[in-house]
């Protein structure tokens, strides 16, 4: 008996190992483009998640602020409601809509804080801050409300910058309101240097800039904004991407330069700057995600 096998199925053999092989490279290729993806889209991603917690939230949350909107020291703009850093006369001008709960917003600040800092402190930008309070209205809690009154509490303490950048820094899961509780703010107020005083636990708890935060999130609806973060370089969107080109360090410096040229820095030294005024104690929580993590997502 031969113990050659068959012409026409030695054939059959090889065509179907050479299927399986076919099949293994295809399945690999399909993971990679799915991992690439996943990184290269973090951002843009993002930013459909911002989209879509700001029309669910679209009816917001119960209102439980009461009484006249007091803004805190130093706010600006219509109604008080824009929280300003960085030199007035600064040639551009960055302005930016977020909620201390948002995960977006925290993937926003953490990627792009050095380079905001940067710019600020070169006088090249000035940055317009507004808050707003979608996730309490999407998931609700008070997180957003409270951070955001916490935050104002800071601002009339002179320190709203560094305070913001600790409440991005340590920001806890979206579904977990940690934020809710007035303990944990005050907490974390221990992490910029001078921020804990009577005056500052006294605000965060009887919250005297509620209704002010009310008014600024009621803005944000009627604004026509898609989610948080909103970003606008001199009125012009450039999150998650601007001309084609996605948002990094790199690629806001090269925006705000090009926007700026011809033209003199602000001369005016910024009462404070993003980043610049945390004490010696990390403002980042050790598990809280590095600048540098979402930075292969802006093609960086």
């Amino acid at each position: 008996m031969s113990d050659k096998i068959p012409e026409g199925n030695r054939s059959a053999r090889e065509r179907l190992a050479q299927q399986r092989e076919q099949e293994k490279g295809r399945e690999k290729r399909r993971r990679t483009l799915i991992v690439a993806s996943a990184v290269v889209g973090v951002l843009g991603l993002a930013a459909v998640v911002g989209l879509i917690a700001a029309n669910v939230g679209k009816d917001g949350g119960e209102d439980t602020a009461s009484g006249p909107a007091i803004a805190p020291s130093g706010a600006s703009g219509e109604d008080a409601l824009t929280l300003p850093v960085g030199a007035a006369d600064a040639p551009s001008t960055l302005t930016i809509w977020e909620d201390f709960r948002c995960p977006v917003c925290a993937q926003f600040e953490n990627a792009l804080r050095d380079a905001v800092s940067e710019l600020v402190n070169d006088g090249q930008v000035k940055v317009e801050y507004h808050l707003a309070t979608i996730i309490d209205g999407n998931l609700g809690g008070s997180g957003s409300l409270r951070a955001a009154n916490a935050a104002a509490c800071a601002q009339d303490a002179g320190k709203f910058a560094p305070y913001h950048d600790v409440l991005f820094s340590n920001q806890p899961p979206e579904p977990d309101d940690a934020y809710g509780r007035n303990s944990r703010l005050i907490e974390l107020a221990g992490k910029v240097q001078g921020l804990d005083t009577p005056e500052f636990r006294s605000c965060v708890e009887d919250g005297d800039h509620d209704s002010w935060v009310k008014k600024s999130d009621t803005a944000f609806r009627e604004g026509g904004f898609q989610g948080t973060p909103t970003v606008l370089l001199n009125g012009e969107s450039v999150f998650p991407a601007k001309d084609g080109e996605q948002i990094s360090p790199a690629a806001l410096k090269k925006w705000v330069l090009a926007a700026n040229k011809g033209k003199k820095p602000g001369t005016a030294a910024p009462a404070e700057s993003p980043g610049g005024a945390a004490t010696a104690d990390e403002s980042a929580d050790p598990a809280a995600p590095s600048p540098a993590a979402p930075s292969p997502a802006a093609g960086s």
